[in-house]
């Protein structure tokens, strides 16, 4: 009951996943992303310790392929798991358990993993590939969020026969930095997909001011003022 896309961008390096489920308030599962390190997003009968464990292997320079043998090798329940994972240089490693049940899977690419659970047919990841590979010129957090938007349109959720609304969702983007570029959230909503994107239009508008105020904050203009230019 959920499905999620994560990538490095192949120009700046910058990591970053976009998920949304039927689950609430999925985003405070959010240690999926460590800077100039990778990128690990798990799922389905979700086993917190995993993301975690993975971006410290990564650090210390395990492989992805190498990573999910040691995961295996300590989980009896791994049938059960959904995960990915992609390194610092885009070699990238997908996992959808065989009893995790129907509809789940997986679908990756030079330097992206799209998969779910909980779907509607393969066409949800197909449609959340399509969305994120449709301009490979805009910014990364632009192509993740196409990405799910995708997915939602191809059929996002069902469960026995009926479409399953999705409650909340995500979008993170690391670059260079300890912390993240792109953290927006959806913890309770209707309609998740058109809330996140909505949030992330107006979060872009303010987002250089933010930056600004950093920079010169001397010279800042009261966010009041930004926001009726805005």
């Amino acid at each position: 009951m959920t499905y999620s896309i994560i990538a490095r961008c192949p120009r700046t390096g910058r990591f970053g996943v976009c998920t949304t489920t039927f689950s609430l308030a999925c985003g405070r599962r959010n240690e999926s992303l460590r800077p100039n390190v990778g990128v690990s997003k798990s799922q389905a009968f979700y086993l917190r310790r995993v993301d975690p464990f993975v971006l410290n292997m990564l650090a210390q320079g395990h492989t992805p392929a190498c990573i999910a043998k040691l995961l295996e090798a300590d989980d009896p329940d791994f049938d059960y798991r959904q995960f990915a994972i992609i390194d610092r240089e885009s070699n990238v490693y997908a996992h959808t358990g065989p009893k995790i049940g129907q509809w789940a899977g997986h679908k990756t690419g030079p330097y992206y993993a799209a998969y779910g659970n909980g779907l509607a047919g393969a066409e949800t990841v197909d449609g959340i590939v399509a969305g994120f590979m449709s301009d490979p010129d805009v910014p990364l957090e632009e192509r993740l969020m196409r990405g799910i938007e995708g997915g939602r349109d191809a059929g996002g959720q069902r469960f026995k026969g009926m479409r399953r609304p999705e409650r909340s969702g995500w979008l993170r983007v690391v670059g260079q930095l300890d912390w993240p570029q792109i953290d927006l959230r959806v913890d309770m909503h209707d309609n998740t997909v058109a809330e996140l994107r909505r949030i992330f239009e107006v979060f872009k508008r303010y987002d250089t001011y933010y930056q600004e105020c950093s920079r010169d904050p001397r010279n800042a203009k009261p966010e009041e003022e930004v926001t009726c230019e805005l």
